[in-house]
């Protein structure tokens, strides 16, 4: 959600080629008002529209053709939880950014649930009326899904935004971050469906506003260390409404309409990184580790830890907001190099910032490299940086296919999916407006937009799939978070939005296809986390090799699915995986059969199998080769 002073709105590009520290002081003066939109078209995109005069974010669809996503909200149980946050007018910066969702089998029963965060009021803070709660959906194993968050003692309460799903204590059982507007929440998993907040003794309640988390195990000692974004620092007591101390009594407006104001102008909160001290407590080591931004101050919103260099330790990249991102690469001391403009990655391809918003991380070439998409604000392509080597980007977006058909949209969460499974990664995007005067102007834009889905045409280019009409790409919501996986256990990637204010979305994989596919789910060795989280995994099989990682963080403030997923195209050899533990450890494993979802232990092999969500009869015991050490992918 950029905001640029109107008297620098058209002179921002020589000092963003300068370096980081001189960039934010620029961008920070006052003028007497304010200009949100993005910085390379401060005016805005020309409008478009479809053949019904409708905008194409809210039109454009067709009457037939694949249907790849079907809204099954209602019959799942879903449709009854509603996602609030702050008043209806979105007069104020903390009413529009949404929470995020994340999903975790928190009672390990091989099947996915679904947590949502929640958001809250001013009243519901001051005790004045019931304060929305978080939901955990439970799933049935039926298609449908119980919320089941009271019991289990995760409501939240507070004004939540972001989620990251982790075991951080290594029982085999995963843990839940939310980050809030006010203190954060560490729900530890006590076996036995409930959990309890221990943030207090950890040290991660931090205060103010935080907005996304990553697990990873930065430093290699097998625990998963915690990654915190800090945004706006939101003071109740001089709240940041245009021609007040708080704005420095500048107006705000896009495209000559007043809205509200942020984040550009207003004061931000540091991100923190803490240290796991496997007691159960965190040692804060932003500055140590040389993760901090004491100069830049930049709006951090969702960052995710992995390995951009193929050297076994993860990296950490972060999607900030109307500044430049960050891109920190693991040095292997304990410490990480600021990469973030040498790299590529803070800039898009005009060498301009972008109102970052998520962050996705896949290898959609099967190059063995992991590549990056960032959603991004309305008016601007969104972008795709890949993956040139050595920890170093090129921003494709106009190349490949995906610019000027999302410039009308404004985007959040984001994730590379193999939706058809025929091995090839796919890339989504949600979407939704913050402005709710967008449906009363001529921006030709609406407030609640539908979801983009790009089909990989495996020549790096992307293109569009059509949203057929009452299909679940033609679904209007004002989307933000948004995760994406197997949720039925069928091996086709679903997806859940949570949006601002509404019921959330869950779009089921009904593609046609009937390829063929696996995932694994890791369990890490006694050096590694339990869960493998940092694990990359590269798999040969019909004729190509691709490559997935265990993520915790990302999309947009959000977790995805921890199983890595491959689809196998008509193969019906499931091919042989080769899995890099975060303990530098590296075996391959023959799979045995295709259209399961194998579970494989660090040192052990396979030690368990999937078949349509139930045990399968048997399961041929697969050979485990050790590499060598120190080789490479």
């Amino acid at each position: 959600m950029p905001q640029f002073p109107r008297l620098l709105a058209c002179s921002l590009m020589a000092p963003l080629l300068a370096p980081a520290a001189f960039v934010a002081p620029l961008l920070a003066q006052d003028a007497p008002s304010q200009q949100l939109g993005m910085g390379s078209n401060p005016g805005g995109s020309k409008p478009v529209y479809d053949s019904l005069k409708r905008p194409i974010t809210a039109g454009g669809f067709v009457d037939s053709g694949p249907v790849i996503f079907a809204d099954v909200t209602k019959a799942a149980g879903l449709a009854g939880w509603n996602h609030v946050m702050g008043a209806a007018d979105k007069g104020l910066i903390i009413d529009t950014n949404g929470s995020g969702v994340g999903l975790i089998d928190y009672d390990n029963d091989g099947w996915l649930d679904i947590y949502l965060v929640n958001g809250s009021t001013f009243n519901a803070l001051d005790g004045k009326e019931t304060p929305p709660h978080a939901a955990l959906f439970h799933n049935n194993h039926d298609g449908t899904f119980t919320d089941v968050a009271a019991k289990a003692g995760v409501t939240n309460d507070r004004w939540g935004f972001g989620v990251a799903i982790a075991d951080y204590d290594n029982d085999g059982w995963p843990d839940i971050f939310v980050s809030n507007y006010g203190k954060n929440r560490l729900y530890h998993n006590n076996h036995d469906g409930t959990f309890t907040d221990v943030a207090e003794q950890a040290g991660v309640t931090l205060g103010n506003w935080s907005a996304g988390a990553t697990w990873g195990d930065y430093d290699g000692d097998g625990r998963l260390d915690l990654f915190v974004t800090g945004y706006v620092h939101f003071d109740r007591g001089n709240l940041p409404y245009a021609r007040t101390r708080a704005t420095s009594n500048n107006t705000c407006e896009f495209r000559g309409v007043p809205v509200m104001c942020g984040p550009r102008g207003l004061a931000s909160e540091p991100d923190h990184l803490f240290h796991n001290n496997g007691d159960g407590t965190f040692t804060d080591v932003t500055v140590k580790a040389g993760v901090a931004d004491p100069v830049n101050h930049y709006y951090g919103l969702t960052p995710v830890f992995v390995d951009v260099n193929n050297d076994g330790k993860v990296d950490l990249a972060v999607a900030n907001d109307s500044t430049l991102s960050y891109l920190f690469v693991n040095r292997g001391d304990g410490t990480f190099e600021d990469a973030s403009l040498t790299s590529g990655f803070a800039l898009n391809e005009d060498g301009r910032e972008v109102a970052a918003m998520g962050v996705a991380a896949g290898d959609y070439l099967n190059n063995g490299l992991v590549d990056f998409a960032i959603s991004d604000f309305s008016d601007e392509s969104k972008l795709l940086f890949r993956n040139e080597g050595s920890a170093g980007f090129s921003e494709v977006s106009m190349a490949a296919g995906l610019g000027k058909k999302s410039i009308p949209f404004l985007s959040w969460g984001t994730g590379f999916l193999d939706y058809d499974n025929d091995g090839w990664l796919d890339l989504m995007f949600v979407n939704g407006h913050i402005y709710p005067a967008a449906d009363n102007r001529d921006w030709g834009s609406s407030y609640a937009q539908r979801p983009l889905l790009f089909r990989n045409t495996r020549d790096g280019k992307f293109e569009e799939v059509p949203p057929v009409e009452g299909s679940g790409l033609a679904v209007l919501t004002s989307g933000r978070g948004a995760a994406f996986g197997d949720l039925f256990n069928d091996g086709k990637i679903d997806v859940i939005i949570n949006p601002v204010d509404g019921p959330p979305v869950l779009l089921r994989n009904v593609n046609p296809d009937h390829h063929h596919w696996v995932e694994l789910k890791l369990v890490g060795g006694p050096k590694s986390p339990r869960d493998a989280v940092g694990a990359t995994v590269y798999l040969t099989a019909n004729g190509m090799r691709q490559r997935q990682d265990v993520l915790s963080g990302g999309s947009y403030v959000s977790t995805n699915d921890p199983r890595p997923h491959f689809g196998l195209g008509d193969a019906t050899d499931a091919g042989t995986a080769e899995i890099h533990w975060p303990s530098g450890a590296k075996e391959t494993i023959k799979l045995p059969a295709v259209d399961r979802i194998y579970t494989i232990t660090e040192g052990q092999g396979i030690s368990g199998a999937l078949c349509g969500g139930k045990p399968c009869a048997a399961t041929t015991p697969a050979a485990v080769e050790p590499s060598k050490p120190g080789a490479k992918p």
